[in-house]
């Protein structure tokens, strides 16, 4: 794999799509983990005289064509263009347009050491297009702005998007830091990994996470399952789970992972009348959740069970918090196993990005306890899954 090191970049133009999708509020960012993850290759190329043109996402906007071309505020990358300069420490200079009259201006201006941020490349619809002749012409003018591509964005390697795909392909390419660590941490997960190796599951539905069990529970020695998705597994053993969320079509294929024998669930759970942090709330057994209850989180004794079987682990995958972490009387079962999989001295922990990433974040605890937190937890799921992803495939990975 070539990666941006290899790349003689002084005095050429740089394109680099990172990940910058980050959660706002009131135009505040608040989870900055992956700006500043993509500092070290933005540094590195300024600091090697690099003219960097930087592409990025936010959420899902309306595009272009569907605001009459004006861009909708609310996503607009003016507050991560902000955060960028006050944690590079240089100036950020953001385009108002992706490739319009403002952004051909910025890049023009450009000189040896500094960088340009280009606006949400999601305004124009070119960019998420399935028809390949209209993502190529984007692509055209995309790859005008540059001599060289990097993509640092693994969490946007699983879409074959203009930014990601079809850029790469016109242009001589490399692959940034963060794309190169996820995926040598990504193949020890997959190819040869130290055992006992476990993994750790949560979120909301079995639906979401259906492929990636399939293709690891063959690998893994454990597989624990926390959050909304327990309850499915749950019900597939008998149990009444309340009004906690279900998925009924989900059961049978439920049944058939708890007959391998390692698959370890919650013993209790936080049970609440209402999905609020105001409403009443107790721990009770995983097989006693009152019918008019719903589980928000796991149990104390479930953490206990979780730590237990992590115990002497050599290789942890976690993706999913194990309850409503945001809210904080359901946040202690994710804290506790978060806890758990940072205290493996000597293992290789992974924390497959998306909620998990920012609960670390959001629940205080040192990111460097963990040998590698993931920037992109779909991309993360789908490589596990053994899909061929866009991204990847266009940079001879």
């Amino acid at each position: 794999m070539r990666t941006a090191a290899d790349l003689d970049v002084s005095g050429k133009r740089v394109l680099v799509r990172s990940d910058l999708n980050v959660p706002l509020d009131g135009g505040r960012v608040t989870d900055d983990g992956r700006i500043r993850a993509s500092l070290p290759l933005l540094r590195e190329l300024l600091e090697r005289g690099a003219r960097v043109v930087v592409t990025a996402h936010l959420g899902r906007p309306p595009t272009l064509q569907a605001t009459q071309g004006v861009p909708d505020p609310a996503y607009s990358l003016k507050p991560v263009a902000g955060r960028l300069e006050e944690l590079l420490g240089r100036p950020v200079t953001l385009a108002g347009d992706v490739v319009g009259p403002s952004a051909q201006a910025a890049v023009a201006d450009q000189r040896d050491g500094s960088l340009v941020l280009l606006e949400n490349v999601r305004f124009e619809a070119a960019e998420t297009s399935k028809n390949d002749a209209e993502r190529g012409a984007f692509a055209d003018r995309l790859a005008a702005f540059a001599d060289l591509y990097v993509d640092d964005a693994f969490g946007a390697v699983h879409r074959r998007h203009a930014s990601v795909y079809d850029v790469a392909e016109r242009l001589p390419h490399a692959a940034g830091p963060l794309v190169a660590a996820e995926v040598d941490v990504l193949r020890r997960l997959t190819e040869d990994p130290a055992r006992p190796y476990a993994v750790v599951l949560g979120g909301s539905k079995v639906s979401d996470k259906l492929k990636v069990i399939e293709a690891l529970l063959p690998k893994v020695d454990t597989l624990l399952v926390g959050g909304g998705m327990c309850f499915t597994f749950l019900a597939a053993q008998g149990h009444d789970v309340g009004s906690s969320l279900l998925e009924a079509d989900q059961l049978d294929i439920c049944r058939a992972f708890l007959e391998t024998g390692k698959v370890v669930l919650p013993v209790d759970v936080v049970a609440a009348t209402a999905f609020s942090a105001d409403a009443d709330h107790d721990v009770v057994a995983a097989d006693a959740i009152p019918s008019d209850r719903m589980g928000l989180d796991i149990g104390p004794r479930s953490v206990q069970v979780f730590s237990d079987a992590l115990a002497g682990a050599r290789t942890v995958f976690w993706n999913g918090p194990m309850g409503v972490f945001e809210m904080a009387p359901y946040a202690e079962g994710t804290r506790g196993v978060a806890q758990a999989v940072a205290s493996l001295a000597g293992a290789l922990t992974v924390v497959g990005g998306g909620d998990s990433a920012a609960a670390v974040r959001a629940l205080g605890i040192d990111e460097g306890r963990f040998t590698h937190i993931s920037t992109g937890g779909g991309a993360s799921l789908e490589y596990l899954e053994g899909k061929a992803l866009p991204g990847l495939t266009v940079l001879g990975v």
